[in-house]
């Protein structure tokens, strides 16, 4: 049976009113002393910003249709779900949280958890995007579509169903994401991009698991161009931006406008970047056509499925 934290311990946390320290002890984040380590407190303090931009949004729904339901893409252990539940839905007698996530057996805990909390609006899936695609539990449009730190392309996942469901609002924080530098790294040996003088740790390094094969199509960037992923280091910093940058672009072309900004401080995290989409109206042609001509220009055509597939196949 968790603890209760002593009151300096509980004055150090800033938690939300009425927010369940049961609940944090049952992720982790608390101990069953009630202390916190470093690593919890950094991941609590990214939760709770997340929820000040999330909050609203739901708040605006429930005004507008008396009900709001919110999808989170790659859940993973549910942190954001469960705090989300907890604070904003917990005392409100509509709203649910649906976690989708492809690890049964996080799934299963976070099912178990769930019904030991009495959190009865809180549903999971075990399911990839594509089946949840095609899952008759997730067959909804939702209000908002999360993924916070998702995995390499588990994003551009999130971004796939919350574009085919047409969700109203979009919040993302995304992760690492390989496949745009892997693309670069292929156009690079291509070029011979690897700059004379350059220590040969660097080039064993990067090539030893990846191998270069040929490029699907299109041209190598111009070499002046290429300059800006011409180290390992560069290549993998301007390959999470381009990435973003690629989202960006898709959204908007679906009709969203997006801002960018700042999660928490650079201290706590380094993948802190906040991507949040509103649906405003119908598809936009121009910002496709600027996606298309941002990869013509980058040499990677052989990422358009990924981010500006044709219309008729979106």
């Amino acid at each position: 049976m968790p603890t209760k934290p002593s009151p300096p311990a509980l004055a150090d946390l800033d938690l939300h009113p009425g927010q369940s320290l049961a609940l944090l002890q049952e992720l982790h984040i608390l101990t069953r002393e009630g202390r916190i380590n470093q690593d919890s407190r950094r991941k609590l303090k990214q939760v709770k910003h997340l929820l000040q931009f999330i909050e609203p949004l739901l708040q605006q729904a429930l005004q507008q249709r008396g009900d709001v339901t919110l999808v989170d893409h790659g859940a993973g252990k549910s942190y954001l779900g469960f705090m989300l539940y907890d604070r904003f839905l917990q005392g409100r007698s509509a709203g649910r949280v649906i976690g989708i996530e492809a690890r049964a057996e996080l799934v299963q805990r976070a099912q178990a958890l769930a019904q030991r909390l009495g959190f009865a609006r809180m549903e999971f899936v075990a399911a990839t995007v594509q089946q949840a695609l095609d899952h008759p539990a997730l067959a909804l449009r939702p209000d908002l579509v999360t993924a916070l730190h998702a995995c390499d392309t588990a994003t551009d996942d999130a971004i796939a169903f919350a574009l085919a469901r047409q969700a109203q609002h979009v919040l993302l924080v995304p992760c690492c994401q390989a496949e745009v530098a892997a693309a670069l790294r292929r156009h690079k040996s291509l070029q011979g991009a690897q700059p004379s003088g350059a220590p040969a740790h660097e080039t064993a390094h990067e090539t030893a698991d990846e191998p270069a094969p040929e490029p699907a199509g299109g041209r190598p960037a111009p070499a002046p161009l290429s300059a800006l992923w011409q180290r390992p280091l560069h290549t993998r910093e301007f390959g999470s931006h381009i990435t973003n940058v690629l989202r960006c672009l898709q959204l908007e072309a679906h009709g969203y406008a997006v801002t960018v900004t700042e999660l928490v401080g650079w201290e706590h995290s380094m993948k802190n970047e906040l991507i949040v989409a509103r649906k405003v109206g119908a598809p936009q042609p121009r910002a496709r056509q600027r996606l298309l001509e941002l990869l013509h220009t980058l040499g990677l055509p052989e990422l358009q499925q990924r981010f500006a597939p044709p219309p008729d196949a979106t």
